[in-house]
């Protein structure tokens, strides 16, 4: 019986997030991480993601159902700067390596039906850089080369996403490289279970998309100035815009500090638009004795055990969107009013830090195709808002901040 063997390389396209079911005295999310406390991926995750998209008449006989799978997945483990994973306990870290020890945390907060914050609902969680690396095998016990093949096409999927938070700008991976070989029952015997071994043959993907997905891409530009806040301020500003580093594997290092847009920020802003909209189309107010149906179908529901909701996932997908920090800042300095009497109220004076870019923002979503007309016709709306600065993104919008304008474009087409 001939066995299929592929290696796989996949760096992160926007941050991970693995959790690991556990909570510690630092964050209330931390990563799964494995022996040398460095990130990794389990197995049994990328197995489900690439069962849920394989062919459904196939699936089962594939990935087991009462016979048991005939493809093996191992762990997805980091690579390190000499582009190896270390399988064995390490005595000392590399420099590189040590960069994992501090990861990124992202600030959240729970936000009520009125849309303001839900009290005692802060909470954080632990993230992988953008541009980490992981080295990961499959193997397929039976000789049928096609199955094989089309489990490592579904890698190339735009849909692919790996952890949790995928509909909130987590887990976009590509391929780095993916080498393949084919083994024999004798020469199985020689072959070494090591991601570190070196496979012949390079498999090159071919683009598949299994669950269609239409492609929105926002091409965007800020008016003037614009920020998304970090929670935090630093020794200039009480209010500063929110920042992070990505791993570089060519240089070995983190990179300087990257703006960042959170794809949570603009699907926050892009539901409660479009909520609006269909609500206005169907007519649906609190006069008329209609409630204000919220658009569940496009961006899911949470899980509520008091009001008995199962919850459901989104159907929609964004990623995080990166951009080297070279652009002016701009702090704004203010200071709180005494309404009654008119004059500045003592030590109440503020500082808020923006970003002063004129740079063009490419913010890809994609939305399942499965969609009633009725939603999407919504959710259009709402995009050509933003691209025309009727719907501001971002923190201080009250203020004018957070105007951009651009275009939509739906699979290449503008809106």
């Amino acid at each position: 019986m001939t066995r299929h063997i592929a290696h796989i390389i996949i760096e992160a396209d926007a941050p991970l997030k693995v959790g690991s079911n556990a909570s510690d005295f630092l964050q209330d999310s931390p990563i799964q991480k494995d022996w040398n406390a460095l990130p990794m991926i389990l197995g049994t995750s990328i197995a489900g993601v690439l069962r849920k998209d394989f062919d459904k008449s196939k699936v089962d006989d594939i990935f087991g159902k009462k016979n048991g799978s005939k493809v093996i997945i191992s762990n997805a483990l980091l690579l390190d700067e000499d582009a190896n994973v270390n399988e064995e306990l390490l005595l000392e870290k590399s420099h590189f390596l040590n960069l994992f020890d501090n990861l990124p945390i992202r600030e959240h907060t729970a936000i009520t039906s009125k849309g303001v914050a839900k009290e005692h609902s802060k909470f954080d969680e632990e993230i992988v850089y953008k541009g980490t690396r992981f080295k990961f095998s499959i193997e397929m016990i039976e000789d049928d080369k096609e199955s094989f093949e089309n489990i490592l096409n579904l890698l190339s999927s735009t849909s692919f996403r790996l952890g949790g938070g995928s509909t909130k700008g987590f887990g976009k991976f590509k391929i780095q490289e993916i080498k393949i070989d084919s083994f024999d029952e004798n020469s199985y015997k020689e072959y070494s279970s090591s991601l570190n071994h070196t496979l012949k043959d390079d498999f090159k993907n071919e683009k598949f998309d299994p669950t269609t997905h239409i492609r929105y891409i926002l091409k965007i530009k800020p008016d003037d100035f614009f920020m998304f806040g970090s929670g935090f301020g630093d020794k200039d500003a009480d209010m500063t815009p929110v920042y992070e580093k990505v791993i570089d594997y060519e240089k070995g290092c983190l990179s300087e500090e990257m703006i960042l847009i959170p794809a949570s920020s603009i699907k926050g802003a892009i539901s409660h638009r479009t909520t609006f909209h269909y609500n206005k189309l169907q007519g649906n107010t609190i006069e008329n004795g209609n409630g204000i149906e919220v658009v569940k179908e496009i961006f899911g529901e949470a899980k509520n055990s008091k009001e008995k909701i199962d919850g459901s996932k989104g159907k929609i997908l964004i990623s995080d969107c990166f951009k080297t920090n070279h652009q002016k800042i701009k702090t704004f300095d203010h200071v709180s009013i005494d309404r009654f009497t008119g004059g500045a109220i003592d030590g109440a004076l503020f500082q808020e830090k923006t970003i002063a870019q004129d740079d063009t923002w490419d913010i890809e979503i994609l939305l399942e195709e499965n969609i009633e007309d009725k939603y999407k016709d919504s959710f259009e709306k709402a995009l050509k808002e933003i691209t025309i600065g009727m719907l501001p993104l971002g923190g201080l919008t009250t203020k004018g901040h957070g105007i951009f304008r651009g275009k939509a474009l739906r699979d290449g087409v503008e809106i």
